[in-house]
């Protein structure tokens, strides 16, 4: 069963799409939030991330997806005279949970939570990217499904209760999405949506998820800013007997 999200204030979109696995409307509330945004903000002043902050993550990470990439690279070009902060080829992901701090966890819980989370009925899946929405402090990719998504931070996040750590936000407020660069500073938002939805017809990535990973992760300034990791374990998920496939939206 597929947890239920509720209105949130600290998430973006605040409230949540009308459906969870439609393409088309994920695709659409996505852009709706967007363009109600009236003023963007600096991504890397956002609390909680004090100079030398190192945490412990659940994150889906993407080092050999090609296309993903390419298609990322291909948006950070046409979005280049922005002046926004790209996510590294070999940066992308999209975040789970938090986990905690590096000063709040211990090796030995770190130890636990992955073991627990190896232990879970954890199935693979395919989403898929479509290009191209944004929030407040970014521009980013629309993921669809999120059903899959969600019950898997359900489940990571009952591995960390059981494990006792700090944790992150509940799995009401989480809103899956994959980031394609920063905002480095507060702008208004018009000519960055003006900009975002000429990309908008472009072709959808398809992602296979087989593993999540545990990782360590700090920001970097060094060349640009950015965020880094280690990963710290890879959980494989469970082969699906089936392959649904989620091919992407009709376009008009």
């Amino acid at each position: 069963m597929t947890p239920e999200l509720d209105v949130f204030p600290g998430a973006f979109p605040h409230r949540p799409p009308p459906d969870l696995d439609s393409p088309d409307l994920l695709v659409e509330h996505d852009w709706r939030a967007f363009t109600a945004v009236e003023r963007m903000t600096n991504h890397w002043a956002r609390p909680g991330w004090p100079d030398g902050f190192r945490a412990y993550y659940w994150m889906l990470t993407f080092p050999d997806a090609g296309e993903l990439m390419s298609r990322a690279s291909q948006c950070q070009d046409a979005l280049a005279h922005l002046g926004m902060d790209r996510v590294p080829r070999d940066g992308l992901h999209v975040t789970l949970t938090r986990i905690g701090s590096t000063d709040l966890v211990s090796t030995d819980q770190v130890q636990l939570v992955a073991d627990l989370a190896e232990q879970m009925p954890l199935t693979a899946f395919e989403i898929v990217a479509h290009p191209l929405a944004g929030s407040r402090g970014a521009v980013r990719f629309t993921l669809a499904p999120w059903s899959p998504l969600i019950r898997l931070h359900a489940a990571l996040s009952e591995a960390g209760r059981r494990a006792n750590v700090p944790g992150g936000k509940p799995t009401t407020a989480f809103r899956p999405h994959l980031g394609v660069q920063y905002s480095n500073r507060e702008r208004p938002a018009a000519p960055v949506v003006e900009s975002v939805a000429r990309l908008r017809a472009l072709e959808p990535v398809s992602l296979e998820i087989g593993s999540v990973e545990l990782v360590e992760l700090w920001r970097t300034t060094d060349p640009l800013p950015a965020y880094r990791w280690r990963v710290v374990r890879s959980v494989p998920l469970c082969p699906r007997s089936v392959s649904p496939s989620f091919s992407g939206r009709q376009q008009s």
